[in-house]
């Protein structure tokens, strides 16, 4: 346990500057040496063993990025001739491998997180990370633990989970473990509070946006996904582009000495994010790796050594940890391939390099079902029988006209080519409808490479042909003729985002108006919307003759397979919301990204002072009603609720002044379990999402605290076991900077969606 002493001692609180007023970062010094403990040892006794054979040139080479002409890694470090060291290619990111062919398009993490599937986030992490590996990526640029998405608006959305710590600390560290089983270094991202494009980086005489976040929050809500992804073993971090309380993420040695190092014993290493805001300092700051280049380093780095500004320790230290890593993940044997051996200008002559194998074929197309998530089902799905006449309507329903060689390609922008031409940095307003087809990932660095696109349109055709069915379709028109004699009209509209700019809204007047119009003219009007985050729908969803609607995400490129697969029940219904889909803007309690205030200052500000209560926190405690709520998706079936029991193990209070560490294999123990059966109470077999949520005093009402994703047929019955830990019931203490137990009792509730609770008990402590 920490005593208030010694947490006063060790760590140094957010302090207020004299000079601006606004709280800024401590230094936290030295750096830590990593420790090699545990899982880490071996990797780290080769290491060191190596490194010791090194000059302090070859040690730096080590620690940034060169220029090289045989690939297109995004970046790739030095080498060490001298000893057979070959360099690591660095690339992105974690939804799959971006910018080069022979690949998979595989759905992207906001579509995982709807699935609320341990199992399946796993299985995507392997093949993603073989195919990584086959294209010689030493360096996966991913999983995104954040942004969260404090605010809806946010670009980069789509490339996290979801909204809520809890579920995207489960997922990311679900996705470091298969991509490192895979044989590839994850590298989790973006360290910290980096909630939104907008000012994210210093342009142009601006500041990047300073995230001021006070302790409390920062560990509760910001650092959580982080924390499990340090206990699932991630080899790498990568620091953010914001600064956090007024010092960049980069050059900020509180968060990357104390907090990252030091409170979460992180023995992995810190990357730089591209051509980020950082300085020499920042090797003393905790900083690891630069990228794409040397930077502010480059040779200075060897002549602050000799200086004495950086210690070669230290410097020992950074190559220390990026050797630990490789050696960590195997890939100093000889089956590893040429770091880039597959990354190649695809315009010019290049040997093939097929990263794909069979494997991946139905966890592809399994994972594309998982992340539909129905909202509104008035009996018009499944299909009742093969139906006569269906009718397609909107721009989403097919390809892009180009999936080529082409930067559109390369950064996930063939749908919305004006995204193409935008330069980084300016500001920019796009559509927020890609009108130029469907969309299947989001944009520039989360996006992937598909080997095909198979849209909706297709997919509907080819049913058609077997079937019998008469199609229609109409992809331009904003008000198109109906056949009366549709069985069925199917609408397909979406909300694209991208890496670089914030998006301008939750929804756009021509997709809404062309719902209407359809509407209008036809009674089983079925409404499908591929969206990269929040897309309100509360112009239309009432309209009686708005049978269904379906939020599908961002699927990958087996989009149209999946989507026809559910409409003729083929498939069932398991996607649950990762996020809290509001009626109104108004009704989220951040909804725009911060700008630079009236006064049009060059040194923007994001104060945090919503803490913790974001998305259904936040809703639950204004005692807002949502459209839908986090959690909530239809199924085909129906589920019952029974027998919960709750059993509290060995759990007691923290006494007043002691905390339990962060590194502390206390925090993990399971203090108490709970169980409920669950029932198919219906007439098709389906997959129901069983979530728990805690309601911990002088916290939110509820907050996530276990799921269980569990199949069952008809009248089958199972029991779900959710084992909570001491860290899911403590709080974050800032007096002893550990995490606490308090006296009290912690309410239990087990249901299918945040409000849809089936189940309740407490916990006495």
């Amino acid at each position: 346990m920490l005593s208030s002493l010694v947490a006063a001692f060790c760590a140094a609180p957010l302090v207020a500057s004299a000079t601006s007023g606004y709280t800024r970062s401590p230094p936290v010094f030295p750096s830590p040496a990593g420790k090699g403990a545990g899982v880490w040892a071996d990797a780290y006794d080769s290491a060191r063993h190596f490194v010791g054979q090194m000059t302090l040139e070859e040690k730096v080479n080590v620690t940034r990025g060169f220029t090289v002409s045989d690939n297109v890694c995004a970046g790739n470090t030095g080498t060490v001739p001298r000893l057979g060291w070959p360099g690591m290619c660095l690339h992105d990111a974690g939804n799959g491998v971006r910018a080069t062919d022979l690949v998979n398009s595989y759905p992207s993490a906001l579509h995982v997180g709807a699935s609320w599937d341990r199992n399946l986030t796993y299985e995507r992490a392997v093949h993603i990370g073989l195919e990584f590996k086959a294209k010689g990526v030493n360096v996966v640029l991913g999983p995104n633990a954040g942004p969260l998405g404090r605010t809806p608006l946010g670009g980069r959305n789509w490339e996290g989970f979801s909204v809520d710590p809890y579920l995207s600390g489960q997922l990311n560290a679900e996705t470091i473990v298969g991509h490192q089983d895979a044989g590839v270094i994850a590298n989790i991202k973006h360290f910290i509070a980096n909630e939104q494009e907008t000012y994210r980086r210093p342009y142009f005489g601006v500041e990047a946006v300073s995230a001021n976040v006070d302790d409390k929050t920062l560990h509760e809500f910001y650092l959580w996904p982080f924390m499990d992804g340090v206990r699932a073993g991630v080899a790498s971090v990568m620091c953010s582009y914001n600064r956090i309380n007024n010092t960049y993420g980069c050059e900020n040695s509180k968060l990357m000495n104390g907090i990252l190092k030091t409170e979460l014993a992180f023995d992995g290493f810190v990357l730089l994010d591209w051509n980020a805001q950082h300085n020499l300092e920042s090797a003393n700051a905790g900083l690891d790796m630069l990228m794409p280049g040397g930077g502010s380093w480059g040779n200075n780095l060897t002549e602050a050594v000799r200086n004495g500004t950086v210690s070669e320790d230290r410097v020992t230290d950074m190559t220390t940890r990026i050797l630990a890593a490789w050696y960590f993940l195997g890939q100093n044997g000889t089956n590893f391939p040429v770091p880039g051996i597959g990354m190649k200008n695809l315009t010019l002559p290049h040997k093939q390099v097929d990263a794909r194998i069979p494997e991946s074929r139905p966890v592809i197309l399994k994972g594309a079902i998982a992340g539909h998530v129905l909202v509104k089902n008035d009996g018009a799905l499944p299909f009742k029988k093969t139906p006569t006449m269906l009718s397609v309507y909107g721009y989403d329903a097919t390809v892009p006209d180009t999936k080529n060689t082409d930067t559109l390609f390369q950064l996930g922008y063939t749908s919305s080519p004006e995204m193409g031409q935008a330069v980084l940095g300016t500001e920019q307003h796009f559509n927020q409808a890609a009108k130029g087809g469907t969309i299947i990932t989001g944009g520039r660095a989360g996006a992937n490479g598909p080997a095909y696109i198979d849209d909706p349109l297709s997919a509907i055709q080819h049913r058609a042909k077997a079937d019998g069915t008469w199609v229609n379709w109409d992809l331009t028109s904003s008000n198109p003729e109906v056949n009366a004699a549709s069985d069925a009209c199917l609408v397909f509209i979406n909300a694209i985002s991208t890496e670089g700019w914030d998006r301008d809204g939750l929804h756009d007047d021509f997709s809404d108006g062309l719902v209407l119009n359809v509407a209008s003219k036809c009674a089983n009007t079925i409404v499908v919307i591929h969206a990269s985050g929040v897309r309100l729908v509360d112009q239309w969803i009432d309209h009686p003759n708005v049978t269904a609607t379906i939020l599908a995400h961002l699927p990958g490129q087996d989009s149209g397979e999946a989507l026809v697969k559910l409409l003729y029940g083929e498939a069932v219904f398991s996607g649950k919301l990762p996020y809290t889909l509001a009626k109104n803007e108004s009704d989220y309690a951040v909804y725009a990204p911060c700008g630079r205030g009236p006064s049009n200052t060059t040194d923007p500000q994001c104060d945090f002072t919503e803490g913790v209560y974001l998305d259904y926190r936040h809703f639950d405690d204004k005692n807002i009603t949502p459209r839908y709520e986090f959690g909530y998706g239809l199924s085909y079936t129906t589920f019952n609720y029974s027998a919960l029991s709750i059993e509290p193990l060995d759990l007691s209070p923290d006494p007043h002044g002691f905390s339990t560490a962060s590194s502390d294999e206390r925090l993990w123990e399971v203090v108490a379990t709970v169980n409920a059966t669950i029932t198919n109470s219906g007439a098709v077999a389906g997959e129901e999402v069983a979530q728990l949520y805690l309601g911990i005093p002088n916290s939110p009402p509820k907050q996530l605290r276990g799921f269980e994703k569990v199949p069952l047929s008809p009248e089958e019955s199972a029991e779900v076991t959710f084992e909570l830990t001491r860290r899911d019931l403590s709080i974050w203490d800032v007096v002893t900077q550990g995490w606490i137990v308090q006296t009290g009792e912690y309410a239990v509730y087990v249901g299918a969606s945040s409000r849809d609770i089936r189940l309740t008990g407490s916990i006495m402590v």
